[in-house]
């Protein structure tokens, strides 16, 4: 007899080097389909010697922060009243299918707004979720016939934007803060995005001693739709006393995204000082 338990993907956090084994590779790691084409695509490709069960499907959100900083992204499977939502109107094909070891499967995108859809920006999430073989549970005491393992699921998620007509797009960046402690230097950045579309951008922070001499950087991917006030850790070492200052820049720039993606918008930029005694 063979018995099976199975768990959230949630529990993967637990397993990570059984969530790598179990699940596929999702490329691009974002979807921008226009009005004209209405359509689009993603690969996915298993790299693990077991087959994989791949099932797509579509839920709504957007990166949020909380009060302290750390940014995450809730996905619903609909989208709340008022927001630019796409979820209700997006296909994917095919939606189910099963990708054995090192293959690739194109999953197509189509999108099949109501008519009239206003100009603008629309957004979903896309949710590929991947069920694979067993991995054994270590420490089970021996039961004879009795096999004991996990069926893991692990889900990857990423954005899918559908624009129409002309938009624009660009950042309100408020007064940073900067602390020190611990050796690291933790940063705030609240900002606003302003125009008709999400700002796709990056954030760079250098903290620079008095003489402009670079202590620590950060840069990373940044997606604003709304609002976001995130926290960046920055690792700089025991500091001498004296004053340093905090650079801030955010800009369209994405090396990662085809061109045509972003939309441009001037850069933003702010410093603050800090001291150590």
């Amino acid at each position: 007899m063979k018995r099976t338990n199975r768990m959230l993907a949630a529990l993967l956090a637990l397993t990570p080097a059984a969530a790598v084994a179990q699940g596929v590779i999702v490329a691009p790691h974002a979807v921008f389909i226009d009005h004209a084409t209405r359509s689009g695509s993603i690969t996915l490709y298993n790299p693990g010697e077991n087959p994989v069960e791949v099932t797509v499907s579509f839920g709504f959100g957007y990166p949020t922060t909380d009060s302290a900083g750390s940014m995450s992204v809730e996905v619903a499977d609909s989208a709340p009243a008022n927001e630019p939502a796409a979820t209700a109107w997006l296909q994917a094909f095919p939606r189910r299918v099963t990708i054995g070891q090192q293959e690739r499967q194109t999953i197509r995108l189509l999108a099949s707004p109501p008519a009239g859809l206003p100009d603008g920006e629309y957004w979903a999430r896309l949710i590929v979720s991947a069920k694979g073989g067993q991995v054994p549970v270590a420490g089970t005491p021996d039961s004879g016939a009795i096999t004991v393992g996990l069926t893991l699921e692990v889900r990857t998620v990423i954005a899918v934007v559908y624009r129409k007509g002309s938009l624009s797009t660009g950042l309100t960046l408020a007064a940073p803060s900067a602390t020190y402690a611990n050796d690291t230097v933790a940063v705030r950045i609240p900002m606003t995005r302003t125009g008709t579309a999400a700002y796709v951008g990056t954030a760079r922070v250098r903290v620079l001693d008095a003489k402009g001499a670079l202590k620590g950087e950060d840069e990373r991917a940044l997606g604003v739709y709304y609002t976001l006030d995130p926290r960046v850790d920055i690792p700089v070492g025991p500091l001498a006393p004296g004053t340093y200052k905090v650079v801030v820049t955010l800009s369209t720039d994405r090396g990662d995204l085809p061109p045509k993606a972003v939309l441009p918008a001037p850069p933003a930029r702010d410093s603050v000082e800090f001291t150590v005694r």
